[in-house]
C-alpha cells in the first residue's frame, strides 16, 4: 500500500505536468489550410485565409528554350510581383503552369525574398517551369497560400509544432 502523502501528492504533479507543457502532447494537432483560388493576380493569404496585405501576379509567360538548356526544347518562361512586401523576408505562393482546363503541368514556390526591388517599391522576379508537353500550356498562375509557413508537425516537435499548415505544395495532376 502508497502512504497517505504519495497519493495526495499524485494529483499536484498532474497540475504542474500540465501546467508545464508536458502535457501538451495529448492536445497536438497537425491540420491543413484549405487551398485558395488560383489565379493570376492574387491576394496573400495566410494558414487562416486572411489577406498579408500582399499580392503576388504573374506579369507575363511564354514558351522558350531555358538559354541555359537549350537541347531540351520549350519550357515555360514568367515574370512575376509582389506588391506590399519588404522582399527580406516575406510570402511564398506556388506558380503554376495549367493547361486548358486548369491542370496543373508543372509548378513550383517563388519566395518575395529572392525578387528584386523595382523603383516603384514592387519586388519582380522570374522562373522558368520545365513541362512534358509545354503545348498545352494554356495559362500560369498562382495560388494565394502563403507557403513560408514553417512546417512543424507534431510529429517533429509535439510542444511547438501542430497547428494549421499550409495546403501541400501544389503539383502535376492537381486541379486548380
Amino acid at each position: 500500500m502508497f502512504p497517505a502523502r504519495v497519493l495526495a501528492a499524485v494529483p499536484l504533479a498532474l497540475v504542474i505536468l500540465a501546467l508545464s507543457g508536458c502535457s501538451s502532447v495529448w492536445d497536438c494537432t497537425d491540420t491543413s489550410a484549405k487551398r485558395g483560388e488560383a489565379g493570376v493576380r492574387v491576394q496573400v493569404e495566410d494558414t487562416s485565409g486572411q489577406p498579408l496585405g500582399v499580392t503576388a501576379e504573374v506579369v507575363d509567360w511564354r514558351l522558350e528554350p531555358h538559354p541555359q538548356v537549350p537541347s531540351e526544347g520549350d519550357q515555360v518562361h514568367f515574370h512575376y510581383g509582389y506588391d506590399g512586401t519588404d522582399g527580406i523576408s516575406g510570402p511564398a505562393v506556388d506558380v503554376c503552369a495549367v493547361d486548358g482546363k486548369r491542370v496543373a503541368l508543372g509548378c513550383q514556390t517563388v519566395h518575395s525574398s529572392e525578387s528584386r526591388p523595382e523603383p516603384d517599391g514592387a519586388l519582380t522576379g522570374d522562373g522558368w517551369l520545365a513541362v512534358e508537353r509545354p503545348e498545352q500550356v494554356a495559362e500560369v498562375l498562382l495560388i494565394p497560400n502563403d507557403q513560408s509557413y514553417e512546417r512543424r508537425t507534431c510529429e517533429q516537435d509535439s510542444k511547438d509544432g501542430g497547428g494549421t499548415h499550409p495546403p501541400e505544395p501544389a503539383g502535376r495532376g492537381d486541379q486548380l
